[in-house]
């Protein structure tokens, strides 16, 4: 039986690490091929990875809750085959030389600053080598002389991008090791804000631990909310044309499609246009840098049977019709519900839109998602009486009318691109064709 190196497989797009959530099976447990070997989470995404060969397994290299690079060995697996390639598992090919393949050291064998670097308060240090990956040999050499990873990253680096020589390491032990029982100095931005440290009665009451996704989540906004400065323009639309036109043609569209015709594309659609018109709304920010996306990939907010929210992606909605439009909201819909949407189902949005109206709600503030610069929120449509214009002049009348909320980054966005898209938006809503063939 030969052994396979069981390597964390691509699990979308510009995936660069997973998070093991479980193992399904355990060291000497028997496996078969294409059966559940773990379950690891990408972002906001779970999913089962099966086994590429059937055999036994050997070692297990990293516990629940680590967060391992694409591509990295995760497994050992005696198998009693050959291992098959799959699309699935399939990994690019490292051309680095074996003594100088770079690995990420896991912080659980990284060893503890000895006890003499708390009681050394004049010896301080500040870190020198920033990058974390060290090259087997240099972690071969650290061990022979009983260097820890800590005192390692305070080494300073010549090598190309921070990287950390042979000659560097050899020249530290040479000087006598300087940094052996030094204590890291923080370096604090005086200009940077500091969380105050207040004591709050939080009360009494069930505690409810937060699920992975609820923190991450947490984490997202609370990111978002310090990155960008929010601000907020409202619109009124009239929808009437729009809700009477769908209201009429949704069994005709059902029928000759095989598809739903909800609120959703048709929003999508109009949202799609308005980015075409002001295509700065559709960009991201790199430190002074602001990128403006080529495609036009609309995030829907959607919810998840937990209650929790995501962000499924219509990927280049500007080029697709109303008809493909609604097939592919309707795929990401129930893929979301019945919690199985996979990493490239989430990823690529450059603009996202909440359908707050769902919920009931009149309107939202909306957090942006980051990295991009603005997000929509479209309240619930009701009707009201309105003054319109007509040949008799005017008159009150009952009309469906929708509140819109464009949340804006304010370092990039500026109040007139921000109100003129979200007016753009109104715009493509109130002038909907009603004369439009299914």
């Amino acid at each position: 039986m030969s052994k396979v190196e069981f390597k964390m497989p691509r699990l979308g797009e510009s995936i660069t690490e997973a998070a093991i959530i479980t193992w399904f099976k355990n060291v000497g447990d028997t496996i078969e091929e294409d059966e559940m070997l773990l379950e690891v989470a990408t972002d906001k995404v779970d999913s089962e990875v099966p086994s590429n060969v059937s055999g036994v397994v050997e070692e297990i290299l990293f516990e629940a809750n680590a967060v391992i690079k694409i591509g990295e060995t995760i497994a050992i697996i005696k198998a009693d085959g050959t291992a098959k390639e799959t699309k699935k598992q399939a990994v690019k090919s490292n051309t680095v030389e074996p003594s100088e393949k770079k690995v990420e050291i896991p912080k659980k064998k990284r060893t503890a600053i000895p006890k003499a670097v708390e009681e050394s308060k004049s010896n301080a240090f500040s870190v020198s080598n920033s990058n974390t990956f060290f090259s087997p040999l240099i972690i071969k050499i650290a061990k022979e002389h009983h260097i820890s990873f800590e005192e390692l990253a305070r080494i300073p680096a010549t090598g190309h991008e921070g990287r950390l020589r042979k000659s560097d390491v050899f020249q530290y032990i040479e000087d006598g090791r300087p940094y052996k029982f030094a204590q890291p100095v923080l370096q604090q931005d005086p200009t940077a804000y500091r969380i105050p440290q207040l004591s709050f009665d939080k009360g009494k009451g069930k505690v409810i631990e937060m699920d992975r996704m609820r923190q991450m989540i947490a984490d997202h906004m609370v990111y978002s909310k310090h990155t960008s400065p929010h601000v907020t323009a409202y619109v009124e639309a009239d929808l009437t044309n729009m809700v009477n036109w769908r209201n009429a043609n949704k069994v005709a569209f059902q029928e000759k499609y095989g598809e739903r015709l909800t609120f959703t594309p048709l929003f999508v659609e109009a949202v799609a246009k308005a980015v075409k018109d002001f295509p700065n709304i559709n960009a991201s920010v790199d430190g002074k840098n602001i990128i403006v996306k080529e495609d036009i990939n609309i995030g829907m907010a959607t919810a998840l049977p937990s209650g929790n929210l995501i962000v499924p992606v219509v990927k280049n909605a500007d080029t697709k019709d109303l008809k493909t439009l609604a097939e592919n909201v309707n795929v990401l819909s129930n893929k979301a519900r019945e919690n199985n949407l996979k990493g490239d189902d989430i990823k690529g949005s450059t603009f996202t839109i909440s359908n707050v109206g769902t919920f009931g709600s009149v309107m939202g503030t909306p957090i942006i998602n980051q990295p991009e610069v603005a997000i929509l929120a479209l309240g619930i449509i009701k009707k009201r009486p309105e003054v319109i214009t007509t040949k008799k002049g005017d008159e009150i009348a009952i009309r469906s009318m929708m509140y819109l909320s464009l949340s804006f980054d304010h370092r990039v966005v500026d109040g007139f691109l921000g109100g003129s898209f979200v007016r753009r938006v109104a715009d493509y809503f109130e002038q909907f064709d009603v004369n439009r063939t299914v």
